[in-house]
Parts: structure tokens; C-alpha cells; sequence
């Protein structure tokens, strides 16, 4: 197995070939980003410690963080994942990767150096090679000076000239740092926030305002409904009278029988109070003076026959 050891402190990479099973013991078994300590491959590797960054099989295919076997599969991917490039939008496809656990089958693997030991080792610690090409991104030149925010990046940028001839003149190209804040990018957001907020705000009264027009309509309606359903009841009402007038009334015989029937009683007092209104609305009649009949003898005594009557037969 070949171990690829880099140093990030000096710069420097270092090749081992090692056959020894005893030695590459250690790795084995172990997922990508764990810290293995390289007691075991010599004595000048004595205190010193090393981290799993990758590595490839024998056929070329490269480990992959989270794929939790020692062998190889295939999985699906998409944009973003690693070790694939789509060709075209929303592109997906099958392919092989190595499991992120080391085995047998790697041929390659890639180790940093996290801590280093007692004794120094050529071509890894002897040796501290400048940086030709520095960081960028201005948060990582800050990370690598240990800078704070109100120190200027640009200052500290690791620059890297090239010499461009071009009709006879001379041109230097130097890079150019990358998210870097400047008093136009904050006067930028600035200006997205508050129109942000201005929108925010837009909307905010457009709903009120839709809700209020929302409740005009609705009442609106409600009275229209109801002005309708009482134009309708009066109209109702109004065709309802004459056919009530027009409409002929069954008689009963029984009722109309016990109607005809006059009660002697009720008759004698319809004559008594017709005898009464028109002796009240007659004048009166002049009084004759008449001498008062003589009073009977009380000494005699009552005639005690029965009157008798006669009574005339008539025939048919």
C-alpha cells in the first residue's frame, strides 16, 4: 500500500511504500477522517499522529465520506455530491464509489500529519517550503494570519505575479480576493434590506386594505339579500289578498241546516226589544181622564162555579 503523508506546516509531501501487513494494521478498519497514530510504521514515527483524508482502490475508484462499507457500491447521484460533475441540469446517474471504511483493496492512501513527534523526518519536517499560492477567500486569509474583522485582508494576501509580455509592454496579473466586504458591498445590503422591508411593508397594508374591502363587499351583499327577500314577501303578500277574496267557500248542509233553525227563546227577545225601540221612538198619546172603576164587596162571596167555555167544532 502506498501512504501519500502530507505536512500542512512546511508544505512538504512524503511517498511511503509499505508491504508490511503488521504495520498497516493500524489503518485498517478505520473510517475516513479518524486520527491513527504512526507508532508502528518505525521508530522515527515515534508521538506521531496522523488523520485519514482519502484514498482509492485498486481499480481507481475513491473513497467516499458516509458510505459506511469496506468495499464498493453504486449510488445515485446529483449535483452537489462529490466525485461527480453533471452535464446537464438536473442530471442524476449511477455511479461506483469506494466505502469510506479502509480494507484490503486500497492501493492508496492519503494521510496529514495533526501532530508532530519527537524526531524530525526528511522530506516531511526538515524542510519549510514558502506558500507560492496563498488563500483567496478573505475569510480564510483572515484564518491563516488569525486576523480579526477590523483587520484589511488585502494586506496580508499571499500574491502570486505573472509576467505578461503583450506589444512590447510588460503586464503583472496578480489574484484578486474573493467575499471580500467592502463599504460598497455594505452600502449594497444596506439598500436590499430596506427595500426588503419596503416590501414587506407593501404588502402588509395591500392585505389589510384587502381584508377591509373584503368585509365592504359582504356587507354589501348581506344587504342586498336582504332587501331582495323583503321585495319578494311584500310581492308575495300582495297576490296572495285577491285570491284570497276570489276564492269560493265550501257550505256545509249539516252547518247550514242547524242554521236555519230558530231558537223560540232568541225570538222572544228579538220581539220584546223591537216592541221596546219603537215604543220609545213613538210620540206620546194624549191621556183621557176616566173615573175609576168601583171597587167589588168584599162581604160577598166569590161565585164558585166554573166558568165554562165553549168551544166550536170545526170540520175540514
Amino acid at each position: 500500500m502506498k501512504l501519500n503523508i502530507a505536512n500542512p506546516t512546511t508544505g512538504q509531501n512524503l511517498p511511503l511504500v509499505v508491504d508490511d501487513e503488521h504495520k498497516l494494521s493500524v489503518f485498517m478498519g478505520k473510517r475516513l477522517g479518524t486520527e491513527v497514530p504512526a507508532d508502528s510504521l518505525g521508530d522515527g514515527w515515534k508521538n506521531y499522529v496522523l488523520k485519514i483524508t482519502g484514498g482509492n482502490d485498486k481499480d481507481g475508484f475513491t473513497m467516499k465520506q458516509g458510505i459506511l462499507i469496506a468495499g464498493r457500491t453504486r449510488i445515485l447521484m446529483s449535483e452537489g455530491h462529490s466525485t461527480y460533475r453533471p452535464r446537464r441540469t438536473g442530471e442524476r446517474k449511477k455511479k461506483s464509489v469506494r466505502g469510506c471504511i479502509v480494507g484490503t483493496d486500497i492501493s492508496a492512501l492519503a494521510l496529514c500529519v495533526v501532530k508532530q513527534g519527537d524526531a524530525p523526518i526528511e522530506g516531511l519536517t526538515n524542510e519549510k517550503k514558502p506558500r507560492r499560492r496563498g488563500p483567496k477567500r478573505a475569510t480564510r486569509i483572515r484564518k491563516l494570519f488569525n486576523l480579526t474583522k477590523k483587520d484589511d485582508p488585502r494586506r496580508y494576501v499571499v500574491l502570486y505575479t505573472r509576467k505578461i509580455e503583450k506589444g512590447g509592454k510588460v503586464h503583472y496579473k496578480t489574484p484578486r480576493i474573493q467575499r471580500l466586504v467592502t463599504d460598497v458591498r455594505l452600502r449594497r445590503k444596506r439598500v436590499f434590506k430596506a427595500a426588503k422591508i419596503e416590501a414587506w411593508k407593501r404588502t402588509r397594508t395591500g392585505k389589510a386594505e384587502y381584508v377591509k374591502l373584503l368585509e365592504t363587499l359582504k356587507k354589501k351583499r348581506a344587504h342586498a339579500v336582504g332587501v331582495k327577500h323583503a321585495a319578494d314577501l311584500a310581492a308575495k303578500n300582495q297576490t296572495a289578498q285577491p285570491a284570497a277574496t276570489t276564492k269560493t267557500q265550501k257550505v256545509d248542509p249539516k252547518a247550514a241546516k242547524t242554521a236555519t233553525k230558530v231558537d223560540p227563546k232568541a225570538a222572544g227577545k228579538a220581539t220584546t226589544q223591537a216592541k221596546t225601540t219603537t215604543a220609545t221612538t213613538q210620540p206620546k198619546a194624549q191621556t183621557k181622564t176616566t173615573t175609576p172603576a168601583p171597587k167589588p164587596d168584599q162581604t160577598k162571596k166569590p161565585d164558585t162555579k166554573p166558568a165554562t167555555t165553549t168551544t166550536k167544532k170545526t170540520g175540514k
